[in-house]
């Protein structure tokens, strides 16, 4: 049976209550780290003050507080810790002190825990990092997993060589490669060869177009088995030498076409190396093959740290066979689940953003249509609506946009309140634009509605929605209707200019009315100066 999950929510409350033990096969996670900063910066003290840049930079990733506190005591308290792992952390601490890094291996480190747990005996874990955090979060992983266990750093060159001021351009990301056990999965990946290398030794032809290589058919020293034997005249060993084959393989190798014979009998034999029998080459633990992400390509979804789906492809292909499952707990835009699937592929995807959540069912149904998948922790009612906003405000906002077909798009200065857009087709040329704001507190009045509707206009758009989490008041809907109506220009249909839904509505499953959505939003043409921004992911 094929499992398909989405999670919504915290990824350490989700693997404990949702995923049992033993029952996972793949691994990949790609944790949230800002590495752009300064390298001092993740090293300040808790009572040093960064620049307010600084901390607006760092809202990805996370900062010593109460919370991480008491995270940090219950590791060194709990009994299910295994005693390597908190003496570790414990030194950490003595040695980093209570900053950026600190808690970030606080956060990571009950993760590591669970993800141990639901790996099967022949699992293996991926961790995507940088080498800001890599070499930290490798002594973690060795306590959890054993360094035994640990069978790669991979190196990726994610981008070419840029200008970097007074040190070498980083270019490279870091994947911690371990086996739950001692014999994980391995279906071992190869790649072309290069082409160079083919054309500079594949170069012979018998005159049936196959091209081939000559290599030695004989090895240093001698041998009193078969391989050291005479083998069509050749006293080998009185060379000091011996067959690479035994005797009866090399009548086979003779017979199937693939020795050379020197004319005259000049020289020893040699094997043939067919170019078209080549499997490729071993893969290295250096990976230069795959680029990132095109920023104008069809794969891109406008996520700050999407990962290239080739990536994804070559770990899922080499460490889990068809049907396996495969769990990302950090799961972003979803390339982890996508590739899972392409692969034929179990999975169970995971994120503390409704953004993400949003994404990857999109990305899925794009790609898939028809699919069938769970998604948990999204809303079904007013209760749960209520209980994602007292949670998160932002997640509740992007959670209604999208129930209105629009994208989220991340706050900023000068947003006047607008918390996503959705664009509808005119013409073919050109898209219009509907200004999506949502309000989640208890307290609703007409200057609200009329706030929307300067925006709009200011803006240049040419719809506004209206979301309430409460009952909206009868003066709100007066101060909509005296905005008058959009004309589409499609077929002279007119549409209320601005729109009123609460989330009681959406559930019951009122949708706004809206001229028709064409294609997806990565096939739409670029927003209007002043609305550009507000249309890329954060």
């Amino acid at each position: 049976m094929t499992t398909r999950k989405l999670y919504f929510g915290d990824n350490l409350e989700i693997m404990r209550e949702h995923v049992a033990d033993e029952s996972v096969d793949l691994v990949y996670l790609d944790p949230p780290f800002n590495s752009n900063q300064s390298y001092n910066v993740l090293f300040k003290e808790r009572d040093t003050r960064p620049s307010q840049a600084q901390i607006e930079a760092f809202e990805d990733t996370w900062h010593w507080t109460p919370d991480t506190q008491h995270q940090f005591e219950l590791l060194m308290t709990d009994s299910n810790v295994p005693r390597e792992v908190a003496k570790g952390l414990d030194a950490f601490r003595i040695m980093l002190g209570e900053n950026d890094v600190m808690a970030y291996l606080v956060m990571m480190t009950p993760r590591l825990l669970e993800l141990h747990r639901v790996l099967k005996a022949t699992g293996s874990m991926y961790l995507h990092c940088d080498p800001t955090a890599s070499h930290y979060l490798k002594v973690i992983c060795d306590q959890v997993f054993g360094p035994e266990h640990f069978r790669n750093e991979v190196i990726w060159k994610r981008t070419t060589a840029h200008s970097s001021a007074k040190k070498y351009a980083p270019v490279h990301d870091v994947i911690l490669y371990y086996g739950k056990a001692r014999r994980p999965t391995w279906r071992e990946p190869r790649i072309e060869y290069e082409q160079d290398y083919l054309d500079r030794y594949y170069k012979y032809d018998d005159g049936d177009g196959r091209l081939y290589w000559r290599n030695s058919l004989t090895a240093a020293g001698t041998r009193k088995g078969s391989s050291g034997q005479p083998w069509r005249g050749i006293d080998i060993a009185s060379t000091g030498q011996h067959w690479k084959f035994t005797i009866d393989n090399l009548e086979q190798l003779d017979r199937d076409g693939h020795i050379y014979w020197p004319p005259g009998g000049m020289g020893f034999p040699q094997i043939k190396r067919y170019r078209d029998e080549l499997k490729g080459v071993s893969l290295s633990d250096i990976w230069t093959d795959i680029d990132r992400i095109n920023p104008v390509g069809n794969e891109r979804l406008g996520y700050p740290t999407q990962k290239p789906q080739d990536l994804l492809d070559r770990i899922i292909e080499a460490s889990s066979n068809p049907g396996d499952l495969i769990l990302d707990p950090f799961c972003g835009c979803g390339t982890a689940v996508a590739a899972a699937e392409a692969l034929g592929r179990s999975w169970i995807g995971i994120d503390i953003t409704y953004l993400a959540i949003a994404l990857i069912e999109q990305r899925l149904n794009d790609a898939h249509p028809g699919i069938q998948f769970e998604v948990h922790g999204v809303p079904k009612d007013v209760d749960g609506a209520r209980a994602l906003f007292a949670k998160s405000t932002k997640n509740f906002e992007m959670w209604a946009v999208r129930q209105v077909g629009g994208r989220p798009q991340p706050k900023m200065g000068g947003d006047e309140g607008i918390d996503g857009v959705i664009r509808f087709y005119i013409d073919g040329r050109d898209w219009g634009t509907v200004l999506v704001s949502v309000k989640g507190g208890d307290s609703l009045n007409p200057s609200m509605v009329r706030d929307l509707v300067g925006t709009v206009k200011k803006d240049r758009a040419d719809m506004g929605i209206l979301i309430t989490r409460t009952k909206p008041t009868k003066g709100m809907y007066e101060t909509a209707t005296k905005d008058g109506f959009y004309r589409w220009p499609g077929t002279g249909q007119e549409y209320p200019r601005i729109q009123i839904l609460s989330v009681e509505d959406l559930l019951r499953g009122m949708i706004a009315n809206l001229p028709p959505i064409h294609g997806t939003y990565a096939e739409a043409p670029k927003a209007t100066k002043g609305q550009g921004e507000q249309l890329e992911l954060g």
